[in-house]
């Protein structure tokens, strides 16, 4: 279990939580509000994630803190304009974060039934990561015509941070595969129970 619930990726989790909150205030010092109220949100999330004991892997905690503090880069220092394609790798990094959490979360009780059947576990996770980054355009679109700011430059920059998403939802797909055994196979042994479905109400 050292590769999924290190105790060192906790740590490391709980170090980003403390550079995210640096950046909210950072947000809150400059005036800009939208973007410490969404900086706020991720860092509720990430802590919510962290404190449900036994919910996820702890190296999952530690991908969507990492994925937080660089949206905080991103939102606070501008690096989404100024350096190179951050804004696109960001992207997709952070739909690979949420979908790896929250897919953890949402299927939870299907995970036995999932590990025999690995066509059907990659392709609903990876569809619920797309779906997810296409929430993602839907908020941002909807950001620019309330706040009344550029948020979504074009329709290529739509595009882009879409392929981006596809591609770390599929990635999360894969990498959830890999886990699914580990963490499947430690909740049947740690519980004791021998209905492995019951091990997940």
């Amino acid at each position: 279990m050292l590769a999924i619930n290190w105790k060192g990726y906790r740590f490391g989790a709980w170090i980003g939580q403390t550079l995210l909150a640096i950046a909210t205030i950072s947000a809150l010092l400059q005036g800009n509000w939208s973007n410490a109220i969404v900086l706020a949100l991720f860092l509720v999330a990430a802590i919510a994630f962290m404190v449900k004991d036994d919910r996820l892997p702890t190296l999952f905690d530690l991908l969507f803190a990492l994925a937080a503090v660089l949206n905080a880069g991103g939102w606070v220092w501008n690096w989404f304009d100024t350096i190179g394609p951050y804004d696109e790798i960001v992207h997709g990094f952070t739909i690979f974060a949420l979908t790896l959490a929250l897919s953890f979360v949402v299927y939870r009780p299907l995970m036995p039934v999932f590990r025999h059947h690995t066509l059907l576990y990659l392709v609903t996770i990876a569809s619920f990561g797309v779906a997810i980054g296409g929430l993602w355009e839907i908020c941002e679109w909807s950001a620019g015509k309330i706040l009344s700011t550029q948020v979504i430059i074009s329709l290529d920059d739509t595009a882009i941070d879409l392929i981006m998403d596809t591609i770390g939802s599929v990635l999360a797909a894969l990498l959830s595969l890999w886990v699914l055994p580990i963490w499947t196979d430690a909740h049947d042994e740690g519980k004791g129970s021998v209905d492995s479905l019951h091990c997940w109400r």
